[in-house]
């Protein structure tokens, strides 16, 4: 991976805190929203965010992909759950999705390792 899982995180909270610096009331609600509905509700967060990670894999958004893949390690979702989701993600997006599972699959990895050290 081009970048650490920290840096992601580091540029990923430093873009946002950029983005919500301004005095803007729709980008604001709107990343409320995005926050509000991973939540537990009808549906746990865990399955929530599987949701979202077939959801990333369809619209082919590395940043989305990348945040949900860590966001679902995090959550402790095995490596099977975690291979449907990417079977699941391709079988709706079809076979343009397969280099973004492919990196996803690398992030999962490293992430896996990483859990092991």
């Amino acid at each position: 991976m081009a970048k650490s899982v920290e840096e992601f995180k580091k540029e990923r909270e430093k873009l946002n805190e950029i983005v919500l610096s301004g005095d803007n009331i729709d980008i604001k609600r709107f990343f409320g929203i995005d926050t509000a509905v991973y939540r537990d509700g009808a549906l746990d967060a865990r399955t929530k965010e599987l949701l979202g990670l077939v959801a990333s894999l369809v619209l082919r958004c590395d940043d989305c992909i990348t945040y949900h893949t860590i966001k679902v390690r995090e959550m402790n979702v095995t490596d099977r759950e975690f291979n449907e989701v990417m079977a699941i993600g391709m079988v709706a997006g079809g076979s343009i999705t397969i280099p973004h599972v492919r990196r996803a699959s690398r992030l999962w990895s490293e992430l896996q390792e990483d859990k092991q050290a």
